[in-house]
């Protein structure tokens, strides 16, 4: 348990401090992706980016199952 709480925290820390590559290549702004400023801090949730992402690593994995 411990593990996967590390890995998420890592995670989103990862995705927190790329937020301006991931908006030069188009993600972030999406209907669903939110920025939003909280003590001076902006902070930004790529709610439907990440699905997005997930989604197309799910099809890419399955298509390689399916072709071995």
């Amino acid at each position: 348990m411990i593990r996967w709480m590390l890995l998420i925290f890592i995670l989103l820390v990862l995705v927190n401090s790329a937020t301006g590559i991931i908006q030069k290549i188009g993600l972030g702004r999406l209907p669903g992706d939110f920025n939003f400023r909280l003590l001076g801090r902006q902070f930004f949730v790529p709610f439907a980016s990440a699905v997005l992402v997930t989604v197309l690593l799910f099809s890419l994995i399955k298509l390689v199952a399916w072709l071995l």
